[in-house]
């Protein structure tokens, strides 16, 4: 990681002159790496709109136009326009046909705070989701130094700053929340601050419903602790009370969705009119295998293949297998955080989007960051993250969906 950052003349100085300061460098460090992927980012999709745009057809589903083209991007694709709506029009659920229930309530709740210190709710989003990165990037840190190293750390934070799908980050979509929150908790929790774990778990199941996966990697890691005997307020059983505090996030918006709409499981029926029902997995990828009538050659030089959706399955499959690795070395709170976060979604019925939830399974990040040692592993993933994420990104910027 070092020689990533002291490759020119120009990034030796600034390091150098970073480290003498007294800040200290679990701040400095990932401050930095969101700054360079930030303006990465924001470079790529500021100079795709107006090279790739196709001027001579609106684009699907603009949600609101702006001469800025930065706040256009990140404030006005796809799912934004839902947590915009929600802020400014409230939820909606009968009588529409895309119902709003389906996306949980913490982002619309800090839109809805810090809206009126800078007057738009588009504005409000993008400031959440950028910080929420930000304080990631530190949590992160803190976390794989604290208990791998640093050096591992700063992998570990290059890797999900610069993953194909990292630029959603800067949008407003709850993954650089979700992100914030289970890695506070998990944080909070190996050092045996389990107080201090609680808030964070309970938001990260009022983020998103996947947040549930929260539970089990407490409760392992609470486990870890007792079988290694190393703390009593570590191993004191009134720290399973934050496992179980947790899934207070969703009984309160089930308890909203109750009162307000008289179907406390609103947001799981509205899912349905994206075509998200419960199915078995293995349904997905029969049908994903399912031979194509002018079979697969033909299909592949026809262009008949849908490639977003191997594309989904491809990145599904590395993260089951990061998941399956974890468990085999016997790190079972990481990998059922990891299993269930790939299991869970891919249960949906849909391959549409998973490659944006496996960004979120941050353990795999650490495991990474692990083999990540050897230099030809921390190039390779280096090679195939960035290019990846600039492309996904102009694509993102020009109104393909991506994911």
């Amino acid at each position: 990681m070092d020689a990533k950052l002291d490759s020119s003349p120009l990034t030796e100085t600034i390091f150098s002159r970073l480290t003498s300061l007294s800040i200290p460098r679990w701040l400095w460090l990932p401050l930095l790496l969101f700054v360079v992927t930030r303006l990465g980012v924001l470079i790529v999709a500021y100079l795709a709109v107006p090279l790739l745009l196709d001027a001579t057809s609106p684009p699907p589903y603009h949600l609101r136009g702006t001469e800025n083209i930065l706040l256009d991007v990140f404030a006005s694709r796809w799912d934004t326009g839902f947590y915009i709506s929600i802020v400014e029009e409230g939820y909606k659920f009968q009588g529409v046909p895309l119902p709003s229930v389906a996306f949980f309530p913490l982002l619309p709740l800090l839109m809805v705070a810090l809206a009126p210190l800078v007057g738009d709710a588009a504005v409000s989003g993008i400031i959440v989701s950028n910080l929420a990165l930000l304080g990631t990037a530190v949590f992160f840190y803190r976390l794989v130094a604290e208990n791998w190293s640093e050096k591992v750390a700063e992998r570990a934070v290059w890797y999900l700053l610069i993953f194909p799908m990292a630029f959603y980050g800067s949008a407003i979509y709850t993954e650089s929340l979700f992100l914030l929150v289970t890695i506070a908790a998990y944080y909070f929790a190996r050092r045996g601050q389990w107080r201090t774990s609680v808030p964070f778990a309970i938001a990260a199941t009022l983020c998103r419903l996947v947040g549930i996966i929260i539970v089990p990697l407490l409760l392992l890691e609470w486990w870890r602790q007792w079988r290694l005997n190393v703390g009593e307020e570590r191993q004191s059983p009134w720290a399973l009370l934050v496992p179980a505090s947790a899934p207070l996030g969703l009984v309160s918006y089930m308890a909203y969705l109750w009162y307000v709409f008289g179907d406390a499981l609103a947001f799981a029926n509205a899912s349905a009119a994206w075509g998200r029902v419960p199915q078995s997995p293995f349904v997905v990828v029969a049908d994903l295998l399912q031979r194509p009538s002018v079979g697969w050659f033909n299909a592949f030089l026809s262009g008949q293949i849908h490639f977003d959706n191997w594309i989904d399955f491809i990145f599904v499959t590395v993260f089951l297998i990061l998941g399956i690795v974890l468990l085999y070395k016997g790190r079972y709170a990481e990998a059922a955080f990891v299993l269930l976060g790939v299991l869970i979604p891919f249960s949906s019925g849909l391959l549409m989007s998973q490659r944006r939830y496996m960004w979120v399974l941050f353990p795999a990040f650490i495991l990474l960051a692990e083999w990540g040692e050897h230099p030809w592993v921390d190039k390779l993933i280096t090679a195939v993250s960035l290019p990846l994420l600039a492309l996904f990104t102009a694509l993102y910027a020009n109104w393909y969906w991506v994911a």
